[in-house]
């Protein structure tokens, strides 16, 4: 049995995921944003697994001190964490940008993750192959760090695509650094069956479970590989964005991204 944590469980692939490996007989932790969608996909998950192992925690992503409570709450409450897939990210909101001035998309889909998991490292390091799954796309764009610190407003699109290359430089980075667990970028396919695409564009090109698949197979097989960036439209292991490879890029990025952290936390 594995202790399994996956953000941004309560919808689309991070549920479904979770409930397949819920069915496997492994201890899951799944988040969300909204309390009551959070326990009514704890009960469904339960019942349709029959697994009791299961536990929720709650935080809304855009906000970094509710993030810094739930891995506080998740350093309490876990007693190792063996695969964490940082699965939560967002698109369309109704919101564009925190009272600070960054960009949702920016937050929730980077900041929220790269501060969670540097919190919650103490628990990957107490398991036996410890890895993480981040959840980038193949929409990737230079990051404006002024957009980052605030200072800049930058559109929907660019800022998804921002957000989600600065999750695959911090990705590299992590993975560099932390030589015993296996960190891996995936682009869990474009345009999935989900409510995000919905939203977004009002169409998908592909089915949910082709990106449940491959998030089940980099999770738990040995399909992983660490430090690399899996494109699931091309089927394999694909070169990211040429920043993805910048040491000084990622370096400024790392940076501000830590002042950032101390700061809205």
């Amino acid at each position: 049995m594995k202790h399994i944590l996956i953000t941004g469980s309560t919808d689309g692939i991070g549920k479904l995921l979770a409930l397949r490996l819920a069915k496997e007989g492994h201890f899951i932790a799944i988040h969300g944003r909204s309390e009551s969608k959070l326990n009514t996909t704890l009960s469904q998950i339960k019942k349709e697994s029959k697994n009791e192992n299961l536990i929720g925690f709650l935080a809304d992503y855009s906000n970094l001190s509710d993030v810094k409570k739930m891995a506080a709450e998740v350093l309490e409450k876990m007693p190792k964490i063996d695969v964490l897939v940082n699965n939560a990210g967002i698109f369309n909101s109704k919101i564009d940008s925190t009272p600070s001035g960054i960009d949702i998309r920016l937050v929730v889909n980077y900041l929220a993750p790269y501060q969670f998991t540097n919190a919650v490292l103490p628990l990957l390091k107490k398991a036996d192959a410890p890895r993480i799954v981040n959840l980038s796309s193949a929409a990737q764009s230079p990051v404006s760090l002024a957009a980052l610190e605030g200072k800049a407003s930058i559109g929907v699109n660019e800022a998804y695509a921002q957000s989600k290359l600065a999750l695959t430089m911090w990705s590299l980075d992590l993975a560099a650094k932390e030589s015993n667990i296996l960190v891996v970028a995936v682009n869990p396919g474009s345009l999935l069956n989900t409510k995000m695409a919905h939203e977004a564009y009002g169409q998908h090109w592909s089915p949910a479970e082709k990106g449940v698949d491959i998030l089940y197979d980099l999770s738990m097989t040995n399909k992983a590989k660490t430090a690399s960036y899996f494109d699931n439209d091309k089927g394999g292991y694909a070169q990211a964005h040429p920043n993805a490879y910048s040491e000084a890029k990622i370096k400024e990025l790392l940076d501000i991204s830590n002042t950032i952290s101390a700061v809205e936390a």
